[in-house]
């Protein structure tokens, strides 16, 4: 099993200025709180860093970023995705990835393909990928689900594909591809709220959201549910659960953002079409934060 990606990977924003120009300063600050507060791994330019409205010069900015103050000390993977086939495998071959550990590639959206055009999709993607794939199915925004044969049969057919981010917050699904799956395939949590449970049942852990605001308590939790100890594990689980369900209860990540500025370490600017979480919403993340 690929153990470089055991346990808590972070879905990183992108902190902006006021004036939405990337606060590269404040991704460098939240880098290091995670490093330093025990995640296992990053991720770069997911939905979470609003990789749709980032531009081709900003993701190659922000991967320097990311880099440069990692320093080589946990692995990286690098969101590349989307529903043009032939322009992900194009972005794929024209990155520097030298020094990235696997490519986090989302299922095509919007268009709505069929099983065997997922299939398709990603044996495209393994192909022309010099390292690693992580699938990544959220069936919440891409509309349409990546089904258990599909993902096992992409893991089944590609060495470089060597787990899926599954986000369908869907127990059964979860189940069955842990009970079905390659042996060293890994099952990665991509719901906050069900990783515990999933790691806890045989997955490899998570790519978290609230993680990366909580870094020391959430890696601890998922190493704990890894070493099969359910009860210390879920006392920590308890203590985040309310924020957890915060962080999602407008739109992702504005609320996230509006966790780190309750924290002090960057604004809550998001770019259109998202915008800042309500005001009621932001007091209650400042109440949690305060308390916590």
């Amino acid at each position: 099993m690929n153990i470089k990606f055991l346990g808590t990977g972070v879905a990183l924003v992108t902190p902006f200025k006021s004036d939405l120009s990337v606060d590269h300063d404040a991704l460098a600050a939240i880098v290091n709180f995670n490093i330093e507060n025990g995640v296992e791994y990053l991720v770069i330019c997911g939905t979470t860093g609003e990789s749709v409205t980032i531009t081709k010069q900003e993701k190659k900015e922000i991967i320097a970023t990311v880099s440069k103050t990692n320093n080589g000390r946990v692995p990286m993977v690098l969101g590349i995705g989307g529903n043009n086939t032939a322009q992900v495998v194009e972005e794929i071959k024209t990155t520097d990835l030298s020094n990235i550990d696997a490519v986090l590639s989302v299922s095509p959206y919007y268009s709505k393909p069929s099983q065997e055009g997922i299939y398709q999709h990603f044996k495209a993607v393994a192909e022309a990928s010099p390292i690693d794939v992580i699938l990544y199915n959220v069936p919440g925004r891409t509309s349409r689900n990546v089904e258990v044969q599909t993902t096992l049969r992409l893991a089944n057919d590609f060495k470089n594909v060597i787990g899926v981010k599954e986000a369908g917050n869907n127990v059964a699904q979860y189940l069955q591809l842990i009970k079905n799956k390659p042996e060293d395939f890994l099952i990665i949590s991509g719901d906050d709220d069900l990783a515990l449970g999933v790691v806890l049942a045989g997955g490899a852990g998570v790519i978290s959201v609230i993680g990366q605001a909580f870094p020391k308590e959430f890696s601890e939790m998922i190493r704990l549910g890894l070493k099969g100890d359910a009860k210390s594990a879920y006392k920590l689980h308890y203590r985040l659960m309310d924020v957890i369900g915060y962080i999602f209860e407008e739109n992702n990540p504005a609320g996230i953002k509006g966790v780190f500025e309750a924290l002090g370490m960057c604004r809550d600017t998001v770019r259109l079409p998202l915008v800042p979480a309500s005001d009621q919403l932001k007091e209650k993340i400042k109440n949690f934060v305060n308390k916590f």
